[in-house]
């Protein structure tokens, strides 16, 4: 394993001067995001509630198990025929289970992947599936219009509930209680449920297709999101609205707890992750990242952040470590110790064998994550301030490499603008280098294909760079094109002097011929000198174009 990699600081100035707040310090607190290229859009994220944290992705056919300590693969639950959806452990952290396309609930051991049970009842696909808290039953939710209690040791239903108008695509069961539990629909309602009885308790209409549903433990106040809205309701005030919240501008597809429920979270297809104070519900921190959103937790410690996006990315992002500062040792102490143990000097005999030591190969940062995969961690080793101003030839060599490895893009993505105007700044400075044109034109392409020009140019830090880019190409441009006019007029010149050089020097035997051939020589003599002079002088000009 690598080991982790101190973010590089940026000596450049800010631009634009934030204001810094306690949470805008906490939220930036955390670690360089490790990215991950999944086998589909993630529709789902959840995390384990036992230690260490693992956390199940849903994407494609397949549900993906991560350590929650070493932020690897742990395994993957693959026993699906079409596309599974809502991974979600148990409360003990010994089940799994999942709904497919297919019309299937299924429930796996997370630990050796082996399938348990299916349950087999829906008529469309199984986009919700959750335990209620007793742990041995199941609530799902369909593409069918309806939801359904399960119960786990017999794979019979226990409930099935009809009122919904359309399809179910979020819903959530209460931590306190076991048998209260939450669901959002495409009918644009939200209803509380009570598996004791045979209807919905608690019914309230979002305005919008509802994406994602949240509640507190105490199943007093929950929370619901469709289109660019969120809104809080008061269960306890039979569906009081408390309050709307429009701060996206494109669709809100997931919500989630932090902070010990201090805090809650919206995700969006506007590629941002708002973070909101519960007893405000004012946004306090915004993060940006390179894709539509589809889905983000939070794990229960509050250490690891993980979100997934549309175009198959998955982003991992630890919180820093807390560093204590080592306890400085009292000369006393020191002169003490070495007084305490004496040092012998070793004198080796004739009959001693030697054995030579190779010694260990230090590699650079930079390629100790190439060695561990870690691309992400490898582009920041190589963008230091040391390495990126006294060394630009590493940093371009580390993009080649990524280039050749097929993860540049993991690699830029998911990077804040600080990380971004470190490169961006990077590109200015060193595209005028024939040597790195290539490499930095086909990374700056890049980056303006992941995060898109409108969403950089909204970006104040970086619009003056990104300018300053724009200015900097067209003026290459110009050059080249005024060179190459040269060249071509050069060319011109050169053949037509050439040919000069081979008129006939003879004259005919007498007469006007002979005068006129002479006159005519010396006519073409004179043209060649005049042109010699031109090419001097556009060579020169050509030289000086070319030097600048």
């Amino acid at each position: 394993m690598a080991t982790s990699f101190k973010k590089t600081s940026i000596s450049v100035p800010k631009l634009v001067k934030e204001k810094s707040t306690p949470d805008g310090v906490y939220w930036k607190n955390l670690e360089t995001p490790i990215t991950v290229k999944e086998y589909g859009a993630i529709t789902d994220i959840d995390f384990c509630p036992t230690k260490p944290h693992n956390f199940a992705v849903t994407n494609s056919m397949r549900v993906q198990i991560y350590n929650g300590g070493s932020s690897q693969l742990e395994g993957t639950v693959s026993r699906f025929k079409d596309v599974a959806y809502s991974g979600t452990y148990r409360g003990d952290g010994k089940l799994l289970v999942a709904g497919t396309e297919d019309k299937y609930i299924k429930l796996f051991n997370p630990g050796t992947r082996s399938l348990l049970r299916t349950f087999k009842g829906h008529h469309g696909p199984v986009r919700v599936t959750k335990f209620l808290q007793d742990q041995f039953r199941i609530i799902s939710g369909s593409d069918d219009k309806s939801v359904r209690v399960w119960d786990i040791p017999t794979e019979k239903e226990i409930h099935i509930y009809q009122e919904h108008q359309d399809y179910i695509r979020c819903g959530l069961t209460s931590s306190s209680t076991q048998d209260i539990f939450l669901t959002g629909s495409y009918d644009h309602t939200v209803k509380l449920w009570d598996a004791r009885t045979q209807a919905s308790v608690l019914s309230v209409n979002h305005g919008s297709p509802v994406e994602s549903v949240l509640m507190f433990p105490n199943g007093g106040i929950f929370f619901s999101a469709g289109g660019n809205v969120v809104k809080i309701w008061d269960a306890l005030a039979g569906g009081k609205l408390m309050a709307t919240l429009n701060n996206h501008h494109k669709t809100v597809t997931s919500l989630c707890f932090c902070s010990k429920y201090e805090r809650f979270m919206s995700a969006s297809l506007d590629k941002h992750v708002k973070v909101y104070d519960v007893a405000s519900y004012q946004v306090v921190h915004t993060l940006t990242y390179s894709g539509p959103i589809l889905s983000h937790a939070v794990s229960p410690d509050d250490n690891l952040l993980v979100v997934g996006m549309a175009d198959k990315m998955l982003s991992i992002q630890r919180r820093k470590p807390d560093v204590q500062p080592e306890p400085t040792r009292s000369k006393k102490n020191l002169k003490l110790r070495g007084h305490s143990h004496h040092a012998k000097t070793f004198v080796p005999n004739k009959t001693d064998s030697f054995i030579a030591i190779k010694r260990r190969e230090l590699l650079a940062p930079y390629d100790r994550h190439l060695k561990s995969f870690n691309h992400t961690k490898a582009l920041d080793a190589a963008l230091q301030v040391k390495i990126r101003v006294n060394n630009p030839e590493v940093t371009v060599s580390v993009m080649q490499e990524l280039i050749r490895r097929g993860h540049i893009r993991a690699a830029l993505s998911g990077r804040d603008d600080n990380s971004l105007l470190m490169v961006l700044r990077f590109i200015h400075k060193n595209l005028s280098n024939p040597a790195f044109m290539s490499t930095l034109m086909d990374v700056f392409n890049l980056i303006l294909e992941i995060y898109g020009l409108s969403e950089l140019m909204n970006s104040g830090p970086l619009v003056s760079v990104l300018v300053k880019i724009k200015e900097l190409v067209n003026l290459e441009v110009r050059l080249m094109t005024s060179v190459q006019e040269i060249m071509g007029s050069l060319d011109l010149l050169f053949a037509v002097a050439e040919n000069q050089t081979l008129l006939p020097t003879t004259s005919s035997a007498s007469g006007e011929n002979g005068m006129e051939t002479d006159s005519n020589t010396v006519n073409e003599l004179v043209e060649g000198h005049s042109l010699l002079s031109q090419i001097g002088s556009l060579a020169t000009h050509a030289d000086h174009m070319i030097k600048t």
